[in-house]
């Protein structure tokens, strides 16, 4: 029988040390014959992210210590390696040089070392019959902001690289078509992000006698690729969803969204299988569905796969398909799927899990009116723990946690974060506030102009709608997030009056912080979120929570990195000087030597045991680990 204790009070086996267990982050997908590739990020390496091989049932590095598979190209890289006919081209993140590995022979520099590195390449993309690899080059050897071109590379010797497209703001997917004569990419221009407006281009092999397909009218164009039968596909948010098109036709209109706002420099979220049928991924509810798709027909078979989450980087092999999956009820893998019977066999699994399955949350996808009459969607994550069962005249805690981005979303995949808090017996509802994909365009938009407002709004009338349901306790709603997501939650403590506590994890208290130092790609990001800066100048101060503290009347815990240059430590420091000053509880637990963004094992340790025994004191309980007592400026017993 289950023993009867407080929320928050019960004993659980997903300890702090669990929340960095071994584990590796998987992604990038590709097939090359009878082969599988993908990358792995090894934090037991220091984080150094390896290329890994499977063939015939036997896996290998490809890239051996201190190679560091990835690429810096607009902050957030993506494309950092391809592979060909057994010829892999790799970017090392070191020193920014492109290096060729062939079977047996140690890796060897294509292009030159330029300090910084200033000379920077992703979304690399082989073109074997002209010995060369296409690529995203970012050069910041000049003044001012970097240029982004697409070149050439040489497969050998040592070169800087041919430039193909220049003039534009930012450039990306540079495509061969199967017969090798045409190359397709994508433009777009500041003070666009790519989710907002986009150009497709299509031109011959050496992208002469360019011409626009499709984009560069308010329209966002991604995922671009050919079909065997050289035709272009790729997604357009035209009909107000990310729908995959060609010639400007959908050819598989959905209200759901089937792409991702492109952060990063990859393959596209569909392939093509060997009957000529797509594989493609639809979003419902935030969650992955796949589907096959008849491009002749039009018509769609789901693939059923158990507990999908979501997908990233398709590749065919064979009749079957190769990706990454997360799942709700299990960790994430390296799979092998069989879209006929959606079969599935584990390549790599990300960890294992030293824990019964049954500590794990369920998420349940969950909608609530927001404060503009729309819908904001959400997952809820209950308590959970076979050992342990609330008194009867007692509601759980509820910590409300707002994603970073903003411009991005959440999934129902299983996260061991979550789990460590719902096994302690409390309840989280992870938010798609408005201004998050997957639910269309219009969704996505309501956060122009209203970051700080949208964001702020949806997540408190999240907690409340719980509370309202009598899933939670309305006297303990707490709000948690990082950066991004860090920043509505000092705007929520700020300016609403729903919580009782709050988060920020590195959170930024300074907006005009953000619209003055910052890097090229997201430079002009605050002019659809906020206002153009400076002409918008003093919504930005509006808008900062740092300027309004004696607005705050809740309980605030501040983590923060000692060398953060995205959000400078005097933030925190000021934010928490003024909170102390005004008597509100209050407590700032500095981090030396991270950055935005803890990726010590100790720091993310430390950190949440620092959270616990806030909440505990906060909210009035007594942990079950053994755990220091965080030192909190101005608590009383009435704050709990």
């Amino acid at each position: 029988m289950p023993t009867t204790a407080p929320y928050g009070s019960w004993s659980s086996p997903i300890t702090v040390q669990q929340l960095t267990a071994a584990t590796v982050n998987l992604s990038s997908t590709r097939v090359d014959g009878n082969d599988v590739y993908w990358l792995e990020g090894r934090p037991e390496e220091q984080g150094r992210t390896v290329l890994v091989r499977r063939r015939a049932g036997s896996t290998v590095d490809v890239t051996p210590a201190p190679f560091d598979v990835r690429t810096m190209v607009h902050e957030y890289g993506g494309g950092a390696y391809d592979v060909r006919d057994g010829l892999v081209v790799f970017s090392d993140r070191a020193d920014g040089r492109l290096r060729v590995v062939e079977s047996g022979v140690e890796p060897r520099v294509i292009t030159p070392y330029v300090g910084g590195p200033l000379l920077r390449y992703a979304a690399l993309h082989l073109d074997l019959p002209r010995r060369r690899v296409l690529a995203v080059r970012e050069d910041h050897r000049d003044d001012g902001e970097p240029r982004n071109e697409i070149v050439a590379v040489p497969l050998t010797g040592e070169s800087e690289g041919e430039v193909l497209v220049t003039g534009h703001d930012f450039v990306a997917a540079p495509r061969v078509s199967p017969d090798g004569e045409r190359l397709a990419w994508v433009t777009w221009e500041h003070p666009s992000m790519p989710w907002d407006s986009t150009t497709l281009w299509v031109g011959d092999a050496g992208a002469g006698q360019a011409r626009v397909i499709d984009g560069g009218d308010g329209v966002s164009v991604s995922d671009i690729g050919w079909l065997s039968d050289g035709r272009l596909l790729y997604a357009s948010d035209r009909s107000g969803f990310w729908n995959l098109t060609i010639d400007r036709q959908p050819v598989h209109q959905v209200d759901r969204d089937c792409a991702d706002p492109a952060w990063q420099l990859g393959p596209p979220e569909w392939c093509e299988l060997g009957d000529g049928r797509l594989l493609l991924r639809e979003w419902h509810d935030a969650s992955a569905r796949l589907v096959t798709l008849d491009l002749a027909t039009g018509g769609t078979s789901p693939v059923e796969v158990g507990g999908l989450a979501s997908t990233t980087g398709p590749a065919v092999i064979g009749d079957d398909v190769v990706l990454v999956a997360s799942y709700a009820d299990r960790p994430g893998a390296v799979i092998r799927l069989d879209p006929a019977s959606g079969s599935v066999e584990t390549l790599r699994a990300a960890r294992e899990l030293p824990f019964d399955s049954d500590y794990l949350p369920r998420a349940e996808p969950v909608t609530w009116p927001g404060s503009e009459g729309a819908d904001v969607h959400g997952f809820l994550y209950l308590p959970r723990n076979p050992d342990h069962a609330g008194p009867d005249d007692e509601l759980p805690p509820l910590i409300v946690q707002s994603h970073g981005g903003p411009t991005g979303h959440v999934t129902p995949a299983m996260r061991v974060y979550f789990a460590f808090w719902t096994s302690r017996g409390f309840a989280v509802l992870d938010v798609n506030y408005g201004g998050s994909t997957a639910y269309g365009r219009a969704y996505r938009q309501r956060l122009q102009g209203n970051w700080g407002i949208v964001d702020v709004r949806d997540c408190a009338s999240g907690a409340q709608a719980m509370a309202d349901r009598g899933l939670v306790d309305s006297t303990r709603l707490a709000i948690a997030g990082g950066s991004a997501g860090g920043y509505t939650t000092l705007a929520a403590l700020t300016f609403a009056d729903v919580f009782s506590a709050g988060v920020s994890h590195y959170g930024i208290g300074d907006l005009e912080t953000l619209a003055r130092d910052t890097h090229k790609f997201e430079s002009r990001y605050p002019d659809s979120l906020i206002g153009p800066y400076p002409e918008a100048q003093q919504t930005y101060r509006d808008r900062s929570p740092v300027h309004f503290v004696e607005r705050i009347d809740s309980a605030m815990l501040l983590l923060q990195g000692a060398d953060d240059k995205v959000v400078p430590p005097n933030q925190a420091i000021a934010t928490a000087d003024a909170v102390r000053a005004k008597g509100r509880p209050v407590a700032l637990v500095m981090y030396e030597g991270e950055g935005h963004g803890f990726r010590r094992a100790d720091s993310i340790q430390d950190a949440a045991k620092a959270e616990l025994s806030y909440y505990a004191q906060v909210f009035g309980f007594t942990p079950a680990d053994d755990i220091p007592v965080l030192a909190i400026d101005n608590l009383t017993p009435s704050d709990g």
